[in-house]
């Protein structure tokens, strides 16, 4: 990737003073840590220890006044442009500043990921390494972590080569080569020499912090670029999907396995609507698109460090019962709150923290433990293939499946006011009926093979006979209903219906003409708790795309794809939705959802690599 400039001569200066919240953000992370710098070079957001963590760095979340505080930026002076790009095939991110006597730096921002000691070094930790380029430029550190989210400016100590940030609950330490006294009074600077920045645990840094630095930077970057080695990509589009799967990866806490729906909180799904929620928690049907992305790309790691996630939750469970998403610990209880000191992103509050759609029933998410879960019985690959006991504990969740598969619930898109029996959480029932069977065919276990398979069969009875809208001609969105959403488009990735069913074709047909909006696809049409939706929903959207491609329309899926490619930010992601009339990226950043759409439309829509001249 070539280096992408921030600016243009007539755009708004690029200085400290040109603060305006955008999604154009470059993710960072090692599994542990992650963070999102902004078009300035500015980490603006990072949580600390982890992901759901208190955000250290919140000045995205500030509004557009006050984004000195709870950022970490270099500035140069008379600052003229910033040139952005990811050192190939890695989350270590490259931002070249220059000023107007064409002097230049280059900041290499990191959070270091490594084999050490025969274990991942993987800290709570975030590296930055500034390298002269070129002349002589002046530059300025400012760095202001918060605490509380946002409610005041972490205290400071200090020492002849560090500064220790004082959070209530995780005290950092900055340790560095640069001078001190320069950091703390935010003045400017000549750099001479390059200059070393870890921000971490509040300990000593051993060695010489340069040295270190560089070495931790080599390391890392090899590490990604091994890991991406050994991924199947398709022919084309290789870089769109390379990007996707490594940001997906920074969405796994590996400590646990968990994955997170995304690395924000409270990025509104539209401007002013109040959508506002916080996706820092592994939501079981997210986490289920993530794993199997990954698992086309051969990705085993994640799904590995997944499927222990998920035992773990089972055994925990109170005979079978999942809750729709956990704290990345495996914790149940999520309180939602507001954060009243942070103004929100462009202003556009509240900021949530904890999500009530934890105590929901979403009995699709059944289907979601044990579809993921099922490969372990046959997957020779695996380090831990599944066994008897493990398929024990699985049919106490499919119990619930069958048990509940007709009840209604709050659905895919978490309704907070009212509820329904939805299809697509019945057809996941199905599915969870379905590959239990299969899993115990593969075991030998006959009596157990033919309960599941009559229970699909029965399951599948009900949705033919109540989804189906015989008036319309299609499939509803719920039972005896006659609305429609972009989840009926999942019934052939199922493997619930084949793509030439006509019963299929008419729901397609009918979708598109209710729920599409030019290259876009809205999830549903009718007012929910807050009104009418007022953007488009990208995971539809590459729904959409599988859909028309499986219906022999592969000129026009290949078209829509290809505008969606073009949608993304200059870190080649998206966030959750996007306005249909100006596609401006909206909701959370990045969103799992959104990137599981592109590795698995590009997989569908690329030329085989055996096609290769």
């Amino acid at each position: 990737m070539s280096m992408q400039p921030t600016s243009a001569p007539d755009a708004d200066p690029v200085g400290p003073q040109a603060a305006v919240s955008s999604l154009e953000l470059w993710p960072i992370g090692n599994c542990q840590v992650s963070g999102l710098i902004d078009t300035r070079g500015a980490l603006v957001w990072g949580c600390v220890p982890r992901v759901d963590g208190d955000p250290t760095f919140c000045a995205l979340l500030r509004g557009d006044e006050g984004q000195d505080l709870g950022t970490w930026r270099f500035s140069l002076e008379n600052q003229v442009s910033v040139t952005q790009e990811y050192v190939r095939n890695t989350p270590i991110l490259r931002t070249r500043l220059e000023d107007a006597s064409g002097a230049a730096v280059d900041v290499f921002d990191f959070a270091p990921r490594f084999e050490r000691n025969g274990r991942m070094y993987r800290p709570v930790a975030y590296a930055r390494i500034v390298r002269p380029v070129c002349g002589s430029p002046r530059i300025q550190v400012t760095l202001t972590p918060m605490d509380g989210y946002g409610a005041r400016q972490a205290p400071i100590t200090h020492g002849s080569n560090h500064i220790r940030y004082l959070n209530e609950r995780n005290a950092l330490r900055l340790t560095t080569n640069a001078p001190v006294s320069y950091i703390l009074d935010e003045r400017y600077f000549r750099l001479e020499k390059e200059l070393a920045f870890f921000l971490g645990p509040d300990e000593p840094f051993s060695g010489d912090i340069a040295d270190q630095l560089d070495a931790m930077l080599r390391q890392t970057q090899s590490y990604w670029q091994l890991w991406v080695r050994g991924l199947a990509t398709p022919m084309d589009y290789q870089e769109a999907v390379i990007r996707a799967a490594i940001t997906l990866k920074l969405c796994q806490h590996e400590e646990t396995g968990a994955i997170v729906a995304a690395l924000t909180t409270s990025i509104p799904e539209a401007p002013g609507s109040q959508r506002n929620w916080d996706y820092r928690y592994c939501w079981i049907r997210d986490a289920y698109y993530t794993v199997q992305a990954l698992n086309r790309l051969g990705a085993l790691d994640v799904l590995e460090k997944y499927l222990a996630y998920l035992r773990n939750l089972v055994d925990d469970s109170h005979e079978g019962i999942i809750q729709p998403l956990y704290s990345v610990s495996g914790a149940k209880e999520i309180i939602e709150w507001e954060a009243e000191a942070l103004p929100g992103y462009r202003g556009m509050g509240p900021v949530r923290v904890g999500n009530a759609a934890y105590y929901q029933i979403q009995n699709d998410c059944y289907g979601q433990i044990i579809i993921p879960n099922i490969q372990a019985f046959s997957d020779h690959r695996l380090l831990r293939m599944g066994n008897a006991d493990d398929f024990t504990s699985l049919e106490k969740v499919g119990e619930l499946a069958w048990k509940l598969h007709d009840q209604p619930d709050a659905g895919l898109w978490e309704l907070r006011t009212r509820t329904a029996v939805h299809t697509y959480s019945v057809v996941m029932s199905w599915a969870a009926c379905h590959r239990l069977a299969n899993a115990a065919e593969v075991l030998g276990l006959a009596d157990r093979e033919k309960l599941w398979r009559e229970r699909a069969d029965t399951v599948r009875e009900h949705i033919e006979e109540n989804a189906w809208f015989k008036d319309g001609g299609h499939y509803a969105a719920s039972f005896g209903g006659t609305e429609l959403d972009a989840s009926l488009l999942q019934m052939v990735e199922l493997g619930y219906v084949d793509a030439t069913d006509p019963r299929f074709q008419a729901t397609l047909r009918t979708v598109e003409k209710v729920l599409r909006r030019g290259e876009h696809m809205l999830r549903y049409a009718n007012e929910d708790d807050f009104g009418l939706p007022e953007t488009a929903f990208n995971i539809c959207t590459f729904w959409l795309i599988e859909a028309l491609h499986l219906d022999g329309r592969n000129e026009e899926a290949r078209n829509l794809f290809e505008a969606m490619l073009g949608h993304r930010t200059q870190s080649g992601l998206l966030s959750e939705d996007m306005d249909f009339e100006t596609s401006e990226l909206w909701g959370n950043f990045p969103q799992t959802y959104s990137l599981v759409g592109i590795i698995n439309c590009a997989g569908l829509l690329s030329r085989p690599w055996r096609d290769w001249r």
